[in-house]
Formats: structure tokens, C-alpha cells, sequence
């Protein structure tokens, strides 16, 4: 029905309207003055109505808030019409009949949408004529909602979309005290202490459901990994509505939990909104476009609305796979994926010179402990000498902000790797910042689902039946997800750009206490169904060189204070030395050289310079501590 047919229909509902109110008011005598009445009470009903455009809101997606408005739009129609009687009539009377027609009204319009999403919903005859709540339909598989009842109602109210893949059989609510409450025809049927009890019963009566939807994090985490192990290993699906922190995907989508999100903390939410308006409509350039960290950049980059964005990676693969990507998800972003080496400082000036980026992402680095360990001289070339590579390119061409990714191990580093980034994020700062450009330094730890993370490794262990080698028992990482990692260096950004003064600590995510690796190893086996120890064994294998039992976020010469919610900088106590070109040029021959021995002794040198302490021991030595 048209907009047209939508004010006939009102108005014919307000003639109405205004005869039931005398009736209901108890004047049930027609005489010469109640049909003209009961036009002009129309004729008020049309003029609120076009004032008013009540017939806008669609009739199938009527909410509460809709019903309000209709009582606002009779309630003026009757205050329009006692206007217009008393300058026909010069009297008015009849105000008992006034409020049965004002409620008579708002009932007709409200009972005619309410009709008309019943039909739309394909539940109106259900509703009326069932005696009790509908089973689920048997051609689509059944969904049980983990959620307060106000979530699963919102979720449940959804006219599409929400739920066309799954017919929702009932809601588990965290309180106890919403058990029996009936939302949208769903019941509400137990608590989560009870939820064994609860599947069982709808296992009994045939409603088995084929997947779990979590509305929110902390009913998930309260079920624990054995049980959420035992219901995958069931073949149930654990689904959510929307990604932790995703920008620029739909809120309605149903997707299945990723392992990463099942293994981490609660997740921690930051505002994106300065992200968005920081990267609107910039140019935005990112080195290591392809890596698991570059890639996400990427995609939340492109969602926030940038007006130009360049992939820059070695890796032709990765980049050709992130750039095909994001041609299907944004094909209206203008974009230009670059084959470059950050080794290769021509190169990226030539590229720099090109693409005039405004603000610089530089994610690319080799970050394998071991590999840096046993490559030392191929670690210093990309980390060390690449990041200052970009940070001069980023300063010569005129980049309003560079952003450095760098890592928890290069706080009192131990490993070469370690090393490497504790260096580049001073050379960070040194080539890089101007009174034009500033530098911004994101520290944070182990990134689940990323390359090399141990999440992969044990996937593929348990996958051929073990044993999980781990190194030491006492091992204890900082865990975050690629979207937070990535939220965090987009926040970094724009908190640098809204400062006053540039920043002048590293900028870190307040991630709560250290995981035991252990412990993570034995959720996995429990995710899976198993039994750890018993079905999967875990097999201390003994440290590696450069690995250390746990991370800090914080050195000794620098110290913590809160930035923002959820990001603390640590903020050097003393300034930074200046590293000495000579110095960086000698690095660079030692490497081209193939010299690892004299690569760890200059890094570690370096960083002991840079850390304010002296050299306790050989650089061989304690890259091995």
C-alpha cells in the first residue's frame, strides 16, 4: 500500500473512530451535527497526518516507539479538532465522546499494523489460533539464544535476516529469575547453571538444536572450555551476531566463533569512531599489507572510508590475496597493491614519491622468534634497516603520521627479534618524526590466529592425534586477537593526531594477566572433545634459544600511566640516544656480510644503549639466557 492509500486509510479509520467514541461514551442517538462532526474529526485526522507523516514508518516493522507516535498523532488530531469546532460551531461539547474517539483511534491504527506484521512474519495465525508456542519448523535447523532476555527479545524482534537460517527453540538466560518469560513466542528455559539440564529436555521432546547463538561475551566465557569442547565435538555450532570489534561489517550476520575468541579474554572494545574520522577520506599506505596484521589494517581501513589506500608487500601471494579481497568487499575503494622490499630504500622512496601517503601503517617485519634467531643477519636488514627506510621516506615525503607495529619481547629483549624492534622503534622515532610528521609505537603481545602463532601449531598437533610440544611449563604469554592488535594501532594513531603534543612513549593494550601456555594448550584439547593427558599428550620440549618464560609490557627505564581506556603508554623516563649513522651503516655491511656473530653483539649493544644499562654479559650469551 502507497503513502496515499496509507492517509485514506487513516483518515477512514479516524471517521470511524470518532462515531465509536460516542458509543463508547454511551450517546448512541445519530443525529444532524455527528456525521459532519465525524468528517471534520476526519479532516483534523488528514491535516495531523500530513503534518505529522505517520504513514512514513512501515507497517510491517511496527515497534513500541511507532505505537507512541500514533498516540501523539490522535492526541493532536483531537486537540486540531476541538479547535476547529469551536470556530465552526462556537462551542464545543461532547468531551467523554472526544476521549473514546482518542482511544479508539490510537487501538485501530496500532491494531492495523500489528495485524499487518503478523502477516509479514508469517506468525499472526500461529499466534492467535495456537494454544502454545510452536514447535520449530522442520525444515530449518533449530537455534538455542545464550542471552539476557532483554538481548534475545531485541534479537528475536528482527523482522529478517536474524534468524532465516534457524528456527530459535528457546533462551538460556543468565538470571534465574527470567526462567518461564515468553519473548516473541520463544520461552525462556532455564538458567545457564542449568543448561545441561535444559538441552537434555529439549533432546527428550525432539527439539535438539543444531547450533548455540552467544548475544554476548560473558555468557561464553561462563561455560567453560570442556563444555563448549563437548557440544562442538556434538556437532553443535556456537555462533555470535557480529565480530568482536569488526568495523564495517553488518550487525545481523550469523557466523560461526572462531577458536581465537573462544581462547582469549573478554575482548576489549574501542571506540572507532576517531578511527573513522581520522581515516576518512586520507591517503593511507601499509607495508606488510598481506601478513595477518597488515591484512586486517587493511580491511579496517578500507571500511573507514579512506580515500586511497596502498598495499605495499614482498610476498606476491599475500598481496595478491588481500587485494583481491578487497576488491570484492569495497570494489568502489580506490587502491594500488606495490611488490616492495622495506630493504629496498630506493624502491620506496620511488613508491612514496608516487602514492603521497598521509598516514603510513608500517606492519612489516619478520617476527619468528626462532627463525630471527637462527637468521639474525636477515632480521637486522628487514626490521632494523626497513623501518628506517620507511620512517625517512614517510618524513621526506611529507606523511602526516607513521605508525610503527612492534612487540612485547622488545622490552628487556633476550631473543635477536627482540632486539631487532626495540631498535626500530627508536630509529622509528629519530628518522621518522618532524614537525610535519609524527611517529606513533604500538606494543603488544601474542596475536591469536596470526602467522606463528602457537594457536596453528597446536591445531595441527592435536589434528594428528599429538603429542602438543610445549617448552616449558612455566611458559606465560599476553594473548589479543588480530582485530584488537588492530584496533589498537588505528586508536594509536588517532590519539596522536588529536594530542597537542606528539607522543612520546609506546602505546600499549591494557590486556589483563599473562597466560600460562599450558593452560592454553589444554583448552584447545578440551575445545576439541578430548581429554588432555589422556587422549592428547603434552611434552615439555625444553626453552629455545632467545625465549624467555614471560613478557612484559613495560622496561625498566620507562614507565606505565593510563592514555585512553584501555591503552597505557609507557612513557621513557630519560630521552632516548641518538644511534649514530656510522653505526647503522656498519650493522649494515656486518649483515650484508653475513657476520651473525657481529649482527647480535651491534644490536645488542644497541639496545643496551638505548635501555640505559650496561652490558652484563656476552651478546651470544644472553640472546641464549
Amino acid at each position: 500500500m502507497g503513502r496515499a492509500g496509507k492517509i485514506a486509510a487513516h483518515t477512514l479509520l479516524a471517521f470511524l473512530a470518532f462515531l465509536a467514541g460516542r458509543v463508547l461514551a454511551g450517546v448512541t442517538t445519530i443525529d444532524m451535527h455527528v456525521l459532519p462532526q465525524a468528517a471534520l474529526f476526519a479532516v483534523s485526522a488528514l491535516l495531523v497526518e500530513l503534518v505529522l507523516r505517520v504513514e512514513r514508518v512501515p507497517w510491517r516493522f511496527v515497534a513500541a516507539s511507532d505505537i507512541l507516535r500514533l498516540a501523539r498523532s490522535a492526541f493532536v488530531t483531537c486537540l486540531v479538532f476541538a479547535a476547529l469546532l469551536w470556530l465552526v460551531t462556537a462551542r464545543f461539547e461532547g468531551l467523554r465522546a472526544l476521549i473514546g474517539a482518542f482511544v479508539i483511534q490510537v487501538f485501530l491504527l496500532a491494531s492495523l499494523r500489528v495485524v499487518r506484521r503478523g502477516l509479514h512474519e508469517r506468525v499472526l495465525f500461529e499466534s492467535v489460533l495456537g494454544l502454545r508456542t510452536g514447535a520449530a519448523h522442520p525444515a530449518q535447523p533449530r537455534l538455542l539464544i545464550v542471552g539476557a532476555a532483554a538481548e534475545a527479545e531485541e534479537f528475536l524482534r528482527a523482522p529478517t535476516g536474524l534468524g532465516e537460517r534457524y528456527t530459535p527453540v528457546g533462551v538460556v538466560s543468565p538470571l534465574e529469575r527470567e526462567t518461564g518469560d515468553e519473548l516473541r513466542g520463544v520461552c525462556v528455559l532455564g538458567s545457564i547453571a542449568a543448561f545441561d539440564s535444559v538441552l537434555a529436555q529439549l533432546r527428550e521432546g525432539g527439539l535438539a538444536p543444531a547450533a548455540i547463538l552467544f548475544l554476548a561475551d560473558s555468557p561464553m566465557s561462563a561455560f567453560g572450555s570442556e563444555r563448549l569442547g563437548r557440544l562442538k565435538s556434538e556437532g553443535m555450532r556456537l555462533l555470535r551476531r557480529h565480530g568482536v570489534v569488526e568495523m564495517g561489517h553488518t550487525a545481523t550476520a550469523l557466523r560461526e566463533i572462531s577458536l581465537e575468541e573462544l581462547l582469549s579474554r573478554p575482548p576489549v572494545c574501542l571506540d572507532p569512531e576517531p578511527v573513522r574520522t581520522l581515516v576518512a577520506g586520507r591517503r593511507v599506505l601499509v607495508t606488510g599489507a598481506g601478513g595477518s596484521i597488515g591484512s586486517e589494517l587493511c580491511r579496517q581501513i578500507a571500511a573507514s572510508g579512506c580515500a586511497q589506500l596502498t598495499l605495499l608487500d614482498v610476498s606476491e601471494a599475500n598481496l595478491f590475496h588481500i587485494d583481491r579481497e578487497l576488491g570484492e568487499a569495497w570494489p568502489s575503494l580506490l587502491r594500488r597493491e606495490v611488490l616492495c622490499d622495506v630493504r629496498d630504500a630506493a624502491r620506496l622512496d620511488r613508491v612514496f614519491a608516487a602514492e603521497r601517503p598521509e598516514i603510513v601503517f608500517h606492519a612489516a617485519a619478520l617476527k619468528h622468534v626462532t627463525m630471527v634467531e637462527n637468521h639474525p643477519c636477515e632480521g637486522a636488514r628487514t626490521n632494523v634497516l626497513g623501518t628506517r627506510n620507511v620512517a625517512m621516506a614517510a618524513k621526506a615525503f611529507g606523511a602526516a603520521h607513521m605508525a610503527l607495529i612492534s612487540t612485547d619481547k622488545a622490552v628487556a629483549p633476550t631473543s635477536v627479534m627482540g632486539a631487532t624492534k626495540r631498535v626500530a622503534e627508536a630509529l622509528a622515532r629519530q628518522y621518522g618524526s618532524s614537525h610535519e610528521t609524527r611517529v606513533s609505537i604500538v606494543r603488544f603481545g601474542n596475536v591469536l590466529g596470526s602467522a606463528g602463532s602457537v594457536v596453528p601449531l597446536f591445531q595441527h598437533q592435536i589434528a594428528r592425534g599429538g603429542p602438543i610440544t610445549l617448552t616449558d611449563a612455566e611458559v606465560e604469554r599476553f594473548f589479543m586477537t588480530i582485530p584488537e592488535a588492530v584496533q589498537l594501532v588505528l586508536r594509536a594513531v588517532a590519539l596522536s593526531t588529536t594530542s597537542s603534543e606528539p607522543p612520546a612513549g609506546v602505546l600499549t593494550l591494557e590486556m589483563g594477566e599473562p597466560v600460562k601456555i599450558i593452560d592454553l594448550a589444554r583448552r584447545m584439547i578440551e575445545l576439541q572433545g578430548l581429554v588432555p593427558d589422556r587422549d592428547i599428550e603434552i611434552r615439555i620440549t625444553g626453552l629455545r634459544p632467545g625465549e624467555k618464560l614471560t613478557e612484559v609490557l613495560v622496561d625498566v627505564n620507562e614507565a606505565a600511566r593510563p592514555k585512553a581506556p584501555g591503552v597505557i603508554e609507557a612513557a621513557p623516563q630519560t630521552p632516548c640516544p641518538i644511534i649514530d649513522a656510522d653505526l647503522l651503516a656498519l650493522l649494515e655491511s656486518t649483515a650484508m656480510a653475513g657476520d651473525e656473530f657481529g649482527v647480535r653483539s651491534q644490536l645488542f649493544a644497541m639496545v643496551d644503549r638505548i635501555r640505559g644499562t650496561e652490558t652484563a654479559a656476552p651478546a651470544k650469551a644472553r640472546s641464549r639466557a
